[in-house]
């Protein structure tokens, strides 16, 4: 039986978060560089090239994986035998510990994440500052010792979690490969899918989340053949949505799922809940156990785990902001890789909001955006000599709402984001001839590297979501819909489905 001290697990919780905010677990590493490998896309290759290097530079340096540093998920097996010895703020409960090791790692001044976790949700949308509360899942077990999981999650793969109450002579593996295309690329793949069968309604969406704990093993059960109803059941799912061609960030491309978790329980017999939940490029989790000795330190892994690449741009078209006009763009091609220099606002949900509010009242925005190009993007705060910290870019279509008015009225050139827009985003590009253009997601730590300065021009009160000014030099993008209105996450997926299958592409 161990005695634990609530400060250890504490620091434990607040160790684990840091570092799976800078180090991919290793089985993540080796599975998407093996998938590099063996990728024949271009787009999606180069994809996946930016975000090995962006993750080896994160384990070099020490800095979030993603600008979008996530909800922290905690689940938690406590033995049934264990004793609690309470810190210096007396006895907490576990929700209490779990979010007080959150703040702890929120709050380091060597590498400070990003607060995403807003109060009032459907009012006010407070943010509380110190990311928590965190989601805590308790489970007690038999035993004297304590095991934890802690993950967290970007909003932009959670965001397409998806669940439903199937007839139960369904296919599960049918309504997957029905629904995946419907959850667009905002969950970033190539990741995980995770799949909770059975239970009740909420029971299947914690297994599904809790499934994406298990390490990558799905080569290995290629390998050695599936010996379960279950195994045969993830290995189906795994090839029919890579043959779906979706690809590295849905740019069309041979891999868009690494491994397929399932986890299952019993259930009513006029029910089949099922629920899936997608983990992003930025899978972060860590697990750890507790015994009474003391706080936990996980060692970092081996350096050499992650291939050494480096990005090859001499092929991409360098492009200044400060002079491009609306004649260049029309030269832009779908695929086309860019290098961005020059003067670039952002701008994201609530920044938009609150400019959408003021053309429609007749007032005057605080910001010119005549001819410019609009980063859709969160950061973290800069530590040290950073210009900013890490700032890779959020889900577009959660802006498509905004696209029409911002381009009408605005004389906006362009706009970068992460995953493909809507059909009335679209309509509006092709309308007024603007642009898409695409940063990858889970290579923001990469691409604030290309950021040379940073200020607030406006909303400074909206935090991470104000509209700032970026000096930027060779940034990396991707023409993801061009003047004409033709999307590169339409033809590419189109394109490598019927590469895959063996059919001919029409020229």
């Amino acid at each position: 039986m161990a005695t634990i001290n609530q400060d250890d697990f504490i620091r434990s919780v607040a160790d684990a978060l840091q570092y799976i905010s800078f180090y991919h677990p290793v089985d993540y590493i080796t599975n998407l560089a093996r998938a590099y490998e063996l990728e024949k896309s271009p787009a999606a290759k180069d994809a996946m090239a930016q975000i090995l290097i962006n993750s080896r530079m994160c384990a070099e340096g020490h800095r979030p994986i993603c600008q979008d540093t996530g909800i922290v998920t905690a689940f938690v097996k406590v033995g049934m035998e264990v004793k609690w010895e309470p810190g210096i703020a007396g006895m907490m409960t576990m929700q209490e510990m779990v979010d007080e090791g959150v703040r702890e790692a929120w709050r380091n001044a060597d590498n400070v994440l990003r607060p995403s976790i807003l109060e009032d949700p459907a009012f006010t949308r407070r943010n509380t500052g110190d990311n928590t509360p965190a989601m805590v899942v308790v489970e007690l077990v038999e035993g004297g010792e304590v095991d934890v999981t802690v993950a967290s999650k970007g909003g932009g793969s959670e965001a397409k979690s998806r669940f439903a109450m199937l007839n139960p002579s369904d296919s599960v593996a049918d309504w997957v490969i029905n629904t995946l295309p419907g959850m667009g690329a905002g969950w970033c793949p190539p990741g995980m899918l995770g799949i909770g069968i059975g239970g009740t309604a909420e029971k299947a969406m914690v297994m599904a989340k809790e499934s994406l704990m298990d390490p990558i093993d799905m080569q290995e059960l290629i390998a050695r053949g599936a010996k379960t109803k279950i195994e045969e059941l993830r290995i189906e799912i795994y090839n029919r949505v890579n043959r779906l061609g979706i690809g590295a960030q849905g740019l069309g491309g041979l891999t868009t799922v690494l491994d397929v978790k399932i986890m299952d329980f019993p259930t009513h017999a006029a029910n089949l809940p099922v629920a899936m939940i997608p983990n992003c490029a930025a899978t972060r989790h860590l697990h750890i156990h507790l015994d009474g000795s003391g706080p936990v330190m996980v060692a970092p892994p081996p350096l050499d785990a992650w291939p050494k690449l480096e990005y090859d741009v001499h092929t991409a078209k360098k492009v200044n902001l400060n002079t491009v006009t609306r004649e260049d763009i029309k030269t832009w091609k779908p695929g086309e890789v860019l290098l961005l220099s020059g003067k670039l606002l952002t701008g994201r949900d609530a920044a938009h909001k609150r400019m959408t509010d003021m053309l429609t009242r007749g007032q005057k925005l605080p910001v010119d955006f005549e001819n410019r190009f609009i980063y859709y993007v969160g950061p973290v705060e800069a530590v040290r000599d950073e210009a900013v910290g890490p700032a890779g870019p959020t889900t577009a279509t959660r802006m498509d709402k905004f696209t029409r008015q911002m381009l009408a009225e605005t004389g906006l050139l362009g706009m970068i984001g992460k995953a493909e827009r809507g059909p009335a985003a679209i309509a509006a590009i092709r309308e007024f001839e603007a642009v898409y253009l695409i940063a990858i997601g889970g290579a923001a730590y990469l691409v604030s590297k290309a950021i040379k300065s940073s200020r607030i021009l406006a909303f400074a009160d909206l935090g991470m979501e104000a509209i700032y000014e970026f000096e930027v030099q060779d940034m990396p993008v991707t023409v993801a819909v061009d003047s004409k209105g033709i999307s590169v996450h339409n033809t590419g997926p189109e394109e490598w489905s019927r590469r895959i299958a063996g059919i001919p592409i029409l020229q």
